[in-house]
């Protein structure tokens, strides 16, 4: 990710944080314009012309979109367009990440963190689904609605839409990675990070509290917790934080005993 990339997402978020009115359809609108520029390389490339002035920018976003999108909406893709991207494609992954944040402000209550997580977890237990939703044959609108018909009733509107907004548009991402980053948004948007905590056997509610007040006192913020039961780590954890990772499995110290054994 570029410089001018970094400074962007910043203006883009700030934009979102001064605005009113962002409610679950907005979030809608805002992914369904990120799909339409993203399909489109002239469009993506008018909207991402440095060269091009900001109200030239504005002026295409309002052609294009204005009389689709309600107001808050179109607002929020001018402000996107009107920073500078180091590339068309950092751009739509803007307004992908714009759209992803807007969901989190529409429904602050719903575990979307957690919602997102378990589909993951979903999706690593299920080859015939991670097949299904990243296959580059299927019709997009048809996983969108796999998704929907998975998530109804089982989480909140918010995570749907995330998920379901994603796997129509993978860039050549797999879907465990473009949930996993939007879990991450979701938790920078609500002032926190998550982590995702690995263990042989299912960790106490006191064991998580506790875990999550240690890491929130070393990262300075808070820390929201991602069990995840794996046998492998025998006994121990093994904690990540986004590129961060804390191994205290006893495999992983097994591991490096027979190492230093055989050299």
């Amino acid at each position: 990710m570029g410089s001018a990339t970094t400074q962007a997402l910043a203006g883009t978020t700030a934009a979102l944080g001064s605005a009113s009115g962002v409610d679950i359809d907005v979030a809608r609108e805002l992914f369904a314009a990120a799909r339409s520029v993203g399909d489109t390389s002239a469009l993506s490339g008018a909207l991402a012309d440095s060269a091009a002035a900001p109200a030239a920018r504005a002026k295409v976003v309002a052609d294009v979109f204005g009389a689709a999108l309600r107001p808050v909406s179109v607002s929020l893709l001018t402000a996107a367009v009107s920073e500078r991207w180091s590339s068309a494609s950092d751009m739509v992954d803007g307004l992908e990440e714009l759209a992803i944040r807007a969901a989190a402000v529409a429904e602050p209550a719903a575990p979307v963190e957690d919602e997102l997580f378990r589909f993951t977890r979903t999706v690593a237990e299920n080859p015939e689904l991670e097949l299904a939703l990243g296959s580059r044959l299927g019709d997009a609108s048809a996983k969108g609605a796999l998704v929907d018909t998975l998530l109804t009733g089982r989480s909140s509107e918010a995570a749907r839409l995330i998920v379901s907004s994603l796997v129509q548009q993978p860039r050549e991402r797999r879907v465990r990675q473009l949930v996993a980053n939007a879990m991450r948004v979701v938790a920078d948007q609500r002032g926190r990070t998550v982590a995702t905590v690995s263990s042989a056997a299912p960790l106490s509610d006191a064991q998580v509290q506790r875990l999550s007040a240690t890491l929130s006192k070393r990262y300075g913020t808070e820390v929201a917790i991602n069990t995840v039961v794996d046998p492998a780590v025998i006994g121990g954890v093994r904690v990540q934080i986004a590129n961060d990772v804390i191994d205290a499995s006893v495999s992983t110290r097994l591991a490096e005993l027979r190492q230093r054994l055989a050299g």
